[in-house]
């Protein structure tokens, strides 16, 4: 196996279904695994549910449910999500799991034993919503002069004993830490993060009496867990840690947090503190994504306007929205989508464009060669540049997808499928089958080469639409990596098995509007 890459999200809040920020960061994330293990690395993908803290015990408290029914409930609703996309996490976790209280305990007892922990009392403004606390100087004034988070959230004023982490401590370190590398990603979040930091850093209250649907502090059994000790450290948990050997030992530190830009605070201040402060590597980097907007607008509950991500996959197909989710964001910034979007964005460029050049090129070869691949034929300068312009294209995508650049990449390779089709109508094979056959069967056969790399590119993206292509190609499962691209023998043993090319179904359907949307 190859070197070894770790990638997480963040793990889901499910105190309601999944919605299409859940999808997107879950998709983004899968990409990214699927193009490393293309790339030849080991991956390791963990994604799963954080399912204590006080929102899950007052939702469960107003439906009559005990919180840990409404958890197992919940938790499902983002297991049918990742399924139903195709996401291949290896590790779904959920931190109500025993292996979690005891990973989360043993990171607590390391932050007591390096004397960062103390017992005092907390007062100050807390939103149950975001679980997090904030200074009166982050407060904004609400429509009816009430005070809210930054987010916007409403914020209590409480009251209670509670320990301490001695957050302030980890000031220079953590300055230390976004100075000397690429630890937060995009800038526009490091700046943020810096400004944040540099302000000066209050210690932290990690535990609350008020409830007690958490894990137990160890020796303060009346105290649970700030939710965000425990969420946190479900990326270590996944890894089997407390014990140090094994995955841990292979995956630990992280390669990639992928995470929402409003929960970038508590994965580059808190987390690596508490890293730090139980001796444990900090992760790699961390991405803050930007949020997907319903035709400009947040998705809320309140608005109505919350998608479900399973619905629209069944409307639309998996593929095409994992590719236009991709294709259609800069990754990082902020992006819309809509109905429209999605059918013109994958019909343009999924059905028209790819589709129909592998469609048109497997049904030339089936009609007009017998389906029969032929190798060693005179190739002209037309060809060559064909084949220079697709390397160029599949290298464009995969230097973007390694900067986490997965819309400049697409459209790298989408400059290559449309050099395929300008070949395809200057050649016009359909002309050369009466005027020169001989050089029909060399076009096509160009034509049967890129569109194997040009669907070997993409794989990560669209995976199922791409294999169901490969297999009408004759590409074996196990070549179907970018290793693959590299291997120049492999027409040659492709026509030496005596390959021949069935009728070809397309994998790339052309989208309608759904009725309801279009009213």
């Amino acid at each position: 196996m190859g070197e070894p890459y770790y990638i997480t999200t963040a793990i889901s809040y499910p105190n309601g279904k999944p919605h299409i920020g859940h999808a997107y960061e879950a998709i983004a994330a899968d990409v990214i695994a699927r193009f490393k293990k293309a790339e030849g690395f080991d991956v390791r993908f963990q994604t799963g549910t954080d399912e204590h803290g006080l929102k899950m015990a007052q939702k469960a408290r107003e439906l009559d449910m005990t919180p840990a029914d409404l958890a197992t409930e919940m938790s499902q609703h983002f297991r049918d999500m990742c399924d139903t996309l195709n996401i291949g996490y290896d590790v779904f976790i959920r931190t109500t799991e025993p292996r979690h209280h005891a990973a989360t305990q043993e990171l607590w007892k390391r932050m007591e034993a390096a004397g960062d922990l103390y017992l005092d009392r907390y007062d100050g403004w807390y939103s149950v919503r975001d679980e997090a606390y904030y200074d009166e100087s982050e407060l904004v004034a609400g429509e009816g002069g009430e005070k809210l988070s930054p987010q916007g959230t409403p914020v209590e004023w409480t009251v209670e004993e509670s320990w301490f982490f001695r957050l302030s401590k980890y000031q220079d370190k953590l300055l230390d830490l976004y100075g000397s590398s690429d630890f937060i990603r995009p800038d526009s979040r490091k700046n943020e993060i810096l400004r944040f930091v540099e302000g000066g850093l209050r210690d932290l209250s990690v535990s609350r009496t008020s409830f007690d649907w958490g894990i137990k502090v160890p020796g303060s059994d009346n105290h649970v867990m700030y939710v965000w000790v425990d969420a946190l450290t479900n990326y270590i948990t996944g890894l089997g840690f407390p014990d140090e050997d094994g995955d841990y030992a292979k995956f630990w530190p992280a390669d990639l947090h992928l995470i929402g830009k409003d929960i970038v605070r508590f994965h580059t201040v808190y987390w690596p503190a508490f890293l730090m402060s139980a001796g444990l590597p900090v992760p790699k980097q961390v991405f803050g994504h930007g949020f997907l907007l319903n035709r400009g607008q947040k998705e809320s509950k309140s608005l109505g306007n919350v998608t479900d991500p399973i619905g629209l996959a069944e409307t639309f197909g998996v593929d095409a929205v994992r590719y236009f989710l991709l294709r259609e964001v800069a990754f990082g910034q902020d992006g819309s989508w809509s109905h429209e979007a999605i059918v013109t964005r994958a019909n343009a460029e999924l059905a028209n464009s790819f589709g129909n050049l592998a469609q048109r090129s497997l049904s030339m070869i089936f009609k007009n060669m017998d389906g029969e691949v032929k190798a060693d034929l005179p190739e002209t300068e037309a060809d060559a540049a064909l084949f220079a312009a697709v390397a160029e294209g599949i290298a464009g995508l995969r230097s973007a997808f390694d900067a986490l650049d997965f819309s400049n990449g697409l459209d790298a390779w989408m400059r290559a499928v449309f050099a395929c089709n300008q070949y395809v109508d200057e050649q016009a094979p359909w002309t050369l089958r009466k005027t020169d056959p001989a050089r029909m069967d060399a076009v096509l056969m160009t034509l049967f080469r890129v569109v194997r790399d040009l669907a070997i590119a993409v794989r990560p993206v669209v995976p199922t639409s791409i294999d169901a292509l490969l297999d009408q190609m004759g590409i074996a499962a196990e070549a179907r990596n970018y290793a693959a691209l590299a291997d120049k023998g492999w027409f040659a043993a492709l026509v030496a098995t005596g390959y021949k090319v069935d009728k070809p179904v397309g994998v790339f359907p052309r989208l309608e509007m759904p009725e309801v949307a279009a009213v």
